[in-house]
């Protein structure tokens, strides 16, 4: 026993402990100073653009903290080329292994470098709406508007069609309007465009635009396009078709619904119309040879 604590006493009190001890300080200063650079780095940048305080942050603290952790390992009598041939070997080993992590970091990299989107976005990717999270190495983490939790691979990202919803600054509401046949279609484009003009969402640059899409089948369709700040967008989309129907309905203008007309044709007889009761009657009940009683 008495030799056991002597080894012990030996071993704080000579070189191996010093070193150790002085890895311990250099990775805990290196956890501290990476914090401290990430965390300034984070001030700095986030007000203008979160995505790029998030990947400094990351980049500063694991950064620092790594280059701490290579001079402790020195401290412990590890050679730094050895550490490096071994993390290189690990690394092409870990890829095989893993194709596709591989695919979606290679991917995060090009889309960090790309940056279609910034956190704080509203993206919509393959039929997914929602707000960006984080732009990682291996994901995109989405929520949407329902307050879901989405997770895209970086992978998926890159091969699909991203729309950014929020990337200028002004959006257009497009809407489908049809009138009637009798309507005058002068006095119909004055008043979309009074609409538009009452409208405090509506920009007056760029103008409000109606286009004539074609005659339909029981109306004379246009599309009334306006445009709003892209903060404003839902709820100018929202107010202004109250605001047409109001208008609308101010003037007399009628907004058609389908209307079907059935034509037998100059040589066929005309289609037979029999009375029946109403419901609990008798008087005009069909009898079973199809006559009325």
């Amino acid at each position: 026993m008495e030799q056991w604590w002597t080894l012990i006493l030996e071993y704080l009190t000579g070189p191996q402990a010093v070193a150790l001890l002085r890895a311990v300080v250099k990775i805990a200063i290196g956890l501290g100073l990476g914090r401290l650079a990430g965390n300034g780095l984070a001030r700095v940048f986030g007000q203008e653009d979160p995505q790029r305080a998030m990947i400094l942050r990351r980049v500063a603290f694991y950064g620092i903290a790594g280059l701490f952790a290579a001079s402790a390992l020195t401290e412990l009598g590890f050679e730094i080329s050895v550490l490096l041939g071994a993390a290189g070997i690990l690394t092409v080993a870990i890829g095989f292994a893993s194709q596709t992590s591989a695919s979606n970091v290679i991917s995060g990299l090009f889309l960090l470098g790309e940056r279609p989107f910034a956190v704080g976005d509203v993206i919509r990717v393959s039929g997914t709406t929602g707000e960006v999270l984080s732009v990682d190495l291996l994901s995109v983490k989405l929520r949407t508007f329902d307050n879901l939790f989405v997770r895209i691979p970086n992978e998926t990202m890159i091969k699909s069609e991203v729309t950014n919803l929020r990337r200028f600054p002004i959006r257009r509401v497009d809407l489908q309007v049809g009138v009637a046949y009798k309507e005058d279609l002068r006095e119909v484009r004055r008043v979309l465009m009074e609409v538009a003009d009452r409208n405090p969402l509506c920009l007056e640059e760029p103008q409000p635009l109606i286009i004539f899409q074609g005659y339909g089948d029981s109306s004379i369709n246009h599309q009334f396009s306006v445009w709003a700040s892209t903060d404003n967008f839902l709820e100018l989309r929202n107010s202004i078709p109250l605001e047409i129907k109001e208008a609308f309905d101010a003037h007399d203008i009628e907004i058609p619904f389908p209307h079907r007309t059935l034509y037998t044709g100059s040589e066929t007889d005309p289609f037979p119309v029999e009375p029946v009761a109403s419901p609990g009657g008798a008087e005009g009940r069909p009898s079973p040879d199809g006559g009325a009683d």
